[in-house]
Order: C-alpha cells, then sequence, then structure tokens
C-alpha cells in the first residue's frame, strides 16, 4: 500500500472509535499498540526473573558455600546452597532471559511497534495478524524458555552460548530436557523476531505519510529499519543451529560431536555468525532512542543526520565480518585473526561517528535535565566505556591474555546493561504519555534514576580489575583459587552494589504501576518535540490518525528555528506555500 494509496483509503477505515470484545482488544488484538504494550509487559516481567538469577549468581562468587536469605528449600535442601549445577544453570538462563527476553521484546518487539507507524505516519503495521502472531509466538518461547525451571535434570547449564560438544550430547533417556527447551524456545523466538521483522521492513518502505521521505524519518525509525533487516538475516541462522543442536541430541545426528565426525566448532561459527550481528540488534535500538531524546531536550536539531543514518547503515553492514573476534582462541589461523582484528578495529569508526553527533547535538544546547534525558545521557556514557573496553578485546594478542575472563563480563555489560537497558529506560519514561496517556512521576523517576547509574558502575567497573587479575567467568567458588583470594573483597563489593542496584528498580516498579492507572493525564505534547506521534492523541485511537494521513514537510528535529516563535516546529505543520496550499485545500 503506497502512501498516496494510504491517503485515500476508504473513510470508514479512518474512525477511531473502534468497539471489538474484550478478548480482540487487550489479548488477541492486531493493533500496533496494544501489541507494543504487550511486548512491553512481557520484557519487564522476564527482566525481573533476569534480575533475581543475578543476585543469586552474585552472592555464591561473594559468599560462596553460604545459605542465601529466603530460598531454603528453593536452591537445595540443606539449608539453601547453591550447587554448582545450580550456579551453572543461574548464569546460563540470567544472560539467555535479559539478552533473547527483556531487551529484544522491549527495543525491537515494545517500541518498533509502537514507534514506526506513528512515526512514519502510517495507520498499522502493514500485516496486523502477522503482528499479532509474532507476539504470541514470543510469547510461546517465553514459557518454554521458563518450563525448563520445572524440568527434571533442572534448565540448560551449558552457558548462554551453548557451546558443543557440552550442549550436544545426547540424552535418550530424557533425564536433562532443559537444554532441549532452550533449543526450541529460541527456535520460536526467532521464528517470532522474523515475523515482525518482515512487518516492519514492509511497513517502512510502503506506509510513509504524504512527504515522509527517508531522509525525513527520525533516527530512531532509521535504527528500528536496519535492526529488522539485520533481525531478518541472521536469525535463519541461529534458528538452523539450534535445530541442529537440539537433533544431535535427541535425533542421533552428529553435526556437532566428534564421536561421529562432527565439528564443534561449526557450533560457534553458527552461533557468533548470529551473534555479533544480534550485539547491533541489541544496541542499535537504544542509539535511534537517544538520538531521538538528545535534541527534544538539548533544543538544538541533531548534529549530522545524514551521517548519523550512514553510520547506522555501516554499523550494520561490518557486524557481518566482524564476528571471527570472539574465536580468537579457538586454534585460528593467525591471518585470519589478523583480517578480524582490522574489521573489529573499523567498525569502532560508524561507533564513535554517532558518538560524537550526540556530542555535537549536546554542544550549546539549553539542556533540560529530564527522567528520559538523564537515561540518555547515561546510555551514551555507558556505550562509551564498553566501547573503549572492547578495543581492547579486538587486539589478538590482549584478547588471549583477558578472553574467559571478568573483563569480558564487564564489557558486555556495559554495552549492554549500560547501553540497551538505560536505552530502554530512556524510552519508557520519554513515551510512556503517549503510549498510556498518563504521565510518570518526575521524583520517583529521579530516584530510580540517580541509585541506578551509580551502583550499576559499583557493579559491573570493577570486574575490569577482577579480568586484568586473572579472575576467570564461569567459576562456582572463587575462594578454591588461591591466587584469586587476595580480589575476593571485590566480589564482596560487587555483590553488595548489585543488590543496591536491585533495590534501586524499586521506584521504577512503584513508578510504573502508580502512573498507569493514577498518573497525571498527559498533554498531547508533553516535550515540545517535532516527531509525527505528538501531533496524535494520547493515547492514539485506533488507526491513530483522523479522515487524513498527517503531510509532512520537513525533518523531524527542526528545534529552534528561526521560522517560528516557538522553539520547536513539527513535521506537519506547513509555513509559507505549503501553508497557503493548506488552507486552500480546506
Amino acid at each position: 500500500m503506497s502512501a498516496t494509496a494510504a491517503t485515500h483509503a476508504p473513510a470508514h477505515a479512518h474512525a477511531g472509535h473502534h468497539e471489538l470484545g474484550f478478548l480482540r482488544t487487550y489479548v488477541f488484538s492486531t493493533d500496533h499498540k496494544m501489541i507494543a504494550r504487550q511486548f512491553l509487559f512481557l520484557g519487564l516481567f522476564m527482566m525481573i526473573i533476569g534480575g533475581i538469577l543475578a543476585l543469586l549468581i552474585r552472592w555464591e562468587l561473594a559468599w560462596p558455600e553460604t545459605p542465601v536469605p529466603g530460598m531454603a528449600g528453593i536452591l537445595k535442601e540443606t539449608g539453601g546452597i547453591i550447587e554448582p549445577s545450580t550456579y551453572n544453570m543461574m548464569f546460563t538462563m540470567h544472560a539467555t532471559i535479559m539478552i533473547f527476553f527483556v531487551i529484544m521484546p522491549i527495543l525491537a518487539g515494545s517500541f518498533g511497534n509502537f514507534l514506526i507507524p506513528l512515526m512514519i505516519g502510517a495507520r498499522d503495521m502493514a500485516f496486523p495478524f502477522l503482528n499479532m502472531l509474532s507476539f504470541w509466538a514470543a510469547a510461546l518461547a517465553g514459557v518454554l524458555m521458563l518450563g525448563g525451571f520445572f524440568v527434571d535434570g533442572g534448565h540448560a547449564a551449558a552457558g548462554w552460548t551453548s557451546y558443543a560438544p557440552l550442549s550436544a550430547v545426547p540424552d535418550y533417556t530424557g533425564t536433562y530436557r532443559g537444554q532441549d527447551l532452550w533449543c526450541i524456545s529460541l527456535f520460536v523466538l526467532a521464528v517470532s523476531s522474523m515475523m515482525g521483522s518482515i512487518n516492519y521492513i514492509t511497513t517502512v518502505i510502503n506506509m510513509r505519510a504524504p512527504g515522509m521521505k527517508l531522509f525525513r524519518m527520525p533516527l530512531v525509525v532509521w535504527s528500528l529499519f536496519i535492526t529488522a533487516i539485520l533481525l531478518l538475516l541472521a536469525l535463519p541462522v541461529l534458528t538452523s543451529g539450534v535445530a541442529m543442536l537440539l537433533f544431535d541430541r535427541t535425533l542421533g545426528t552428529h553435526w556437532f560431536l566428534p564421536s561421529g565426525g562432527g565439528e564443534p566448532l561449526l557450533w560457534q561459527h553458527l552461533f557468533w555468525f548470529f551473534g555479533h550481528p544480534e550485539v547491533y540488534i541489541l544496541i542499535l535500538p537504544a542509539m535511534g532512542i537517544a538520538s531521538e531524546i538528545l535534541p527534544v531536550f538539548a533544543r538544538k536539531p541533531v548534529f549530522g543526520y545524514h551521517a548519523m543514518a550512514f553510520s547506522m547503515i555501516a554499523i550494520a553492514f561490518l557486524s557481518w565480518i566482524v564476528y571471527g573476534h570472539h574465536m580468537f582462541v579457538s586454534g585460528m589461523n593467525p591471518a585470519l585473526g589478523m583480517s578480524f582484528t582490522i574489521t573489529t578495529m573499523i567498525i569502532a569508526v560508524p561507533s564513535a561517528i554517532k558518538t560524537f553527533n550526540w556530542l555535537g547535538t549536546l554542544w550549546g544546547g539549553q539542556i533540560r535535565f529530564t527522567v528520559p534525558m538523564l537515561n540518555a545521557l547515561a546510555f551514551v556514557s555507558m556505550f562509551v566505556i564498553g566501547g573503549l573496553s572492547g578495543i581492547f578485546m579486538a587486539s589478538t594478542p590482549v584478547d588471549i591474555f583477558i578472553q574467559d575472563t571478568y573483563f569480558i563480563v564487564a564489557h558486555i555489560h556495559y554495552v549492554v546493561f549500560g547501553g540497551s537497558i538505560f536505552g530502554a529506560f530512556a524510552a519508557i519514561y520519554y513515551w510512556f504519555p503517549k503510549m498510556f496517556g498518563r504521565m510518570t512521576n518526575a521524583f520517583l523517576g529521579q530516584l530510580h534514576f540517580w541509585p541506578t547509574f551509580v551502583f550499576f558502575n559499583l557493579t559491573f567497573f570493577p570486574m575490569h580489575i577482577l579480568g586484568v587479575g586473572g579472575h576467570m567467568r564461569r567459576i562456582y567458588n572463587p575462594t578454591q583459587y588461591e591466587f584469586l583470594l587476595p580480589l575476593q573483597h571485590w566480589n564482596v563489593f560487587m555483590t553488595v552494589s548489585a543488590l543496591c542496584l536491585g533495590v534501586a528498580q524499586i521506584p521504577f516498579v512503584i513508578n510504573f504501576c502508580w502512573s498507569l492507572f493514577a498518573g497525571k493525564k498527559a498533554p498531547v505534547n508533553p516535550w515540545q518535540a517535532n516527531t509525527l506521534e505528538w501531533t496524535a492523541p494520547s493515547p492514539p485511537p485506533h488507526l491513530n490518525w483522523g479522515p487524513t494521513l498527517p503531510t509532512v514537510f520537513r525533518g523531524p528535529y527542526e528545534y529552534s528555528s528561526p521560522e517560528v516563535e516557538e522553539d520547536w516546529l513539527p513535521q506537519n505543520r506547513p509555513l509559507g506555500r505549503a501553508a497557503a496550499a493548506a488552507v486552500g485545500r480546506h
């Protein structure tokens, strides 16, 4: 459906009032806004589970072999001590849940669904029914993943990367079904994400409002569009890999088992060929969110719009040819290792372009330190730290020393927690008024942000020190290694900080739930922003717009424009000849 065709759609399709039953409205909805809320609630629920697992991991590392308060009988009948096998399950499931069932549903699933039609001036996604199926497939995948906690033998415990041959050992007795459910769940989730990606790409290409050229799209739409392309290309590799792994475990194949002529390294190639684009699938939407929020609260046009868009395209392209840096210690040919080193160094260039453009946007601006702005600034600063630590790992000789240490754990958490999660918080606070029609509480937002920011850094920055000191990751009891005893006080310090980080999320939960039902009614445009979603009612009605779609006259970041007295200029506000033509049409 072209933009022109969408403008002349039948009048009955423009009705904002839309009566449906409870199930069709709130459960099996085909409205992109309701599906966005469903993805958001799914992601926040899974964040609680992933966060609890993280705290239990940290408890074991700080105070090995000691009872966990309140967990007696759950972890072990002998007083709540975490067993080694349970510990392996916990770090496997913590990472799996946070990556696949928190960040992807919130950033790509929820805000992708909510923002793309509203920000390009469309009435809904291109394929509403497919959109509904994508959510329920993701929900089914979540149920399957959580179901692994309740099967005989416990959940998957081979690490979130599930390296073969450990994860591929056949289980003909059915004793260890957790790993099987892990494979099935990720297969279903990948199918869900591919359905969503097809929808996003088709919607952006075919359903933009009149005047919404590609380079008038907000940068967050660019980021989600590029993310959808990455998902569509990367996920078939993951689905193939987890299917082959499941067949090795249950059907007697030998894709990854050396005993039958299989190749364990094949799993690593398949996993990381998906896994490195996945890193940018997690971070690109957060980059777009920061690019959206910073100009709004700096009251300045975004610095280098075209450079920002092209740098995201460059990141997406380069993400396919750097995956081998995850395998520097797997026996790789040194010449091949050097090529991956070079490409990994090169991919830092478009990321640096974005960072300097964000700083250029802030420079000289009239900055408003709202809660969304604070979280966006935290994203930028934490992403820079994570990116700088990544440069060390890009160098093969350095990576040989720090691989599989806590330096790697620090890096991934600065990128994924400090990056994606702060980006998700920024998006929730910024678009909550439009999504739910109510404002969040600014005081509770500040009370959530500052402890989260402080205790995040106190939890994860010392991991760099541990890693350089040789502290291995994925170990159950660090005190059994004599050379690690001088570093043990850092484990205690980080665990106390992590517990405080967990407590710091309570104001967010209170703020979210209270604002949902009793928050102040949101005005149409509380942030005085320019993009199209702020011209729709809060929350937007069914099919988003009135009888006619908005017409776009300019880019999305015309702040402090000399053409108008106000310091913002919405994309659909006509000026000059366009205004005269609009008056003539009416």
